[in-house]
């Protein structure tokens, strides 16, 4: 996969943690062994799927060049997805929005995303 920015969703209480420590680990994150990240392009459903009525969301931008060992992997429907294995350090993004619920409860993107 070439460059590409590539994008974090986090609630507003994993937020806060990451803020504590320095770098973001949701639950699944822990689970699963590695950080789930999205393009541009599959941004709104992942948020959409997995954050629909969970309050204020915060959105981080990362330009995957900066993220190591960052991998492409086949996952929702067959889809290749950005995972990183290793921290995921807040620090490194180079943007980040607070995302409102929309009428139906999921995030609202920001127009200005790469």
């Amino acid at each position: 996969m070439e460059r590409a920015f590539v994008y974090k969703l986090l609630t507003e209480e994993e937020w806060q943690a990451a803020e504590s420590v320095g770098h973001a680990a949701s639950a699944l994150d822990q689970a699963d062994g590695y950080i789930h990240l999205s393009t541009r392009a599959q941004l709104a459903e992942t948020a959409r799927r997995h954050f629909s009525g969970r309050g204020r969301i915060r959105l981080l931008e990362f330009d995957s060049a900066v993220l190591a060992p960052l991998r492409w992997e086949p996952s929702r429907g067959g889809d290749i997805f950005p995972h990183l294995y290793g921290p995921l350090e807040i620090g490194k993004a180079q943007a980040g929005w607070w995302l409102e619920p929309d009428k139906d409860g999921a995030p609202g993107l920001p127009e200005d995303l790469q």
